[in-house]
């Protein structure tokens, strides 16, 4: 069978199970991961469509749809929102992080007994949350209010701050299987570079489209050079290692505020982009192993738990501490459960610094990506149902910005 036409039937398949996903009240994203499961090894083995190798030469599609997706965040840090709800919006993104690393912490330290190197690591991964899977069901159910534009801000900042702590805690783990001199250098320099540099080329390349297009009209051109200045987003991180998501939020965000109307330059990428997010699930789906249920022990089953329930709490003593909306502060955490790409993309960097902790590493991220991707979005549906945000749109005259990025798929 063609390669091509492998692509093009597993997009039938995604697009199927998201429809289906439709018919029983579950958000599409959950439809098109299930859906995958039958695409992929996992179900079929030997059988399937994609085998494992094909999936991995497909990555650069999850690679473009990750950076249009962090494109359309870019989008929700427009600085006059960030003047009022910044500080707010930070204090909450810090508290569910930390609520997720504290316990995860504590349960592997002091329950399971665990090296520090170990228990730091695997903390630290826990902070991480999938955007994808977010924004994608804020776009479903054109949801609007406070408590989606916090979310959208919370998932955003998330990162940053995980990537920090994560090259934070490698730099701890390190040191103290080797002995070391903890050095503020050693600790801090590689994510500060990482960070700082990813938003100054995202910035620079964000002018630089806001230039270009600021003239510019017509909808195909405007497609095309923005899809060119991401694509370029992209391959520059990589080249000089830096994030090409952060990258990618950095030129959204930079169009957004430099730009009299920056809205029909993002709806015109996200006329193009539907394909690239039903494979990119679909192949999240085809992904998965489901041996690793087996296999990840009462250690991993713990670890989702904590996890969830640090995001949560966090997310709920954040609220409180800054005096948020009642549906901020009581459901905001139930959005932040997604785990994926992030997370998958650190424990290979766990597997290059730290090979002696990887096996058991990478079983128990790939386990919480498979329970959280799944069940992910059905939290996160629940989320703006219960703060009564879904068809948000409908509702108010939303101005032009803040119509970006979650309109109808």
């Amino acid at each position: 069978m063609g390669f091509l036409l492998k692509i093009g039937i597993a997009l039938v398949i995604g697009v199927i199970g998201g429809k289906l996903a439709k018919l029983v009240k579950l958000p599409s994203v959950s439809g098109y991961l299930i859906a995958g499961l039958f695409v992929g090894p996992a179900i079929l083995g030997n059988n399937s469509i994609l085998n494992s190798n094909e999936l991995s030469t497909l990555g650069f599609i999850s690679e473009i749809a990750l950076a249009f997706i962090a494109f359309s965040i870019g989008s929700e840090f427009v600085l006059g929102d960030l003047k009022k709800y910044g500080k707010k919006v930070f204090i909450i993104t810090i508290a569910e992080v930390f609520g997720a690393i504290i316990l995860v912490f504590c349960l592997m330290f002091f329950i399971f007994k665990q090296d520090f190197a170990f228990s730091i690591v695997i903390a630290s991964m826990s902070a991480a949350t999938a955007p994808a899977a977010t924004l994608l069901v804020m776009r479903q159910y054109r949801a609007y209010g406070p408590m989606t534009k916090t979310l959208l801000s919370v998932v955003a900042l998330d990162d940053v701050v995980g990537i920090v702590i994560f090259g934070i805690s490698m730099a701890l783990a390190k040191m103290s299987i080797s002995g070391e001199a903890i050095t503020f250098g050693k600790i801090f320099l590689g994510p500060v570079i990482e960070i700082f540099g990813s938003i100054i080329v995202g910035f620079v390349i964000g002018l630089i489209l806001s230039f270009v297009l600021r003239k510019e009209n017509d909808h195909d051109d405007l497609q095309s050079i923005s899809i060119v200045a991401i694509l370029i987003g992209i391959g520059v991180s990589y080249l000089i290692n830096l994030s090409p998501l952060l990258t990618n939020i950095a030129i959204g965000m930079t169009l957004v505020n430099t730009m009299k109307r920056p809205q029909k330059v993002f709806n015109s990428v996200n006329a193009f982009v539907a394909p690239f997010y039903v494979l990119f699930f679909t192949f999240a789906g085809a992904s998965l192993d489901l041996k690793v249920l087996v296999s990840v022990g009462l250690i991993g089953i713990c670890y989702v738990v904590a996890r969830g329930f640090g995001k949560y709490l966090g997310a709920f003593v954040g609220g409180k501490l800054v005096g948020a909306e009642k549906e901020i502060t009581n459901f905001l955490g139930l959005g932040l459960l997604p785990q994926g790409g992030v997370s998958i993309g650190l424990s290979v960097l766990v597997a290059s610094q730290l090979p002696e902790y990887a096996v058991i590493i990478n079983t128990i991220i790939m386990f919480s990506v498979l329970i959280y991707e799944t069940s992910g979005p059905i939290f996160s549906k629940l989320a703006i149902s219960l703060s009564g945000e879904i068809n948000g749109m409908d509702k108010t005259e939303a101005s032009p910005v803040q119509d970006l990025g979650l309109q109808s798929t």
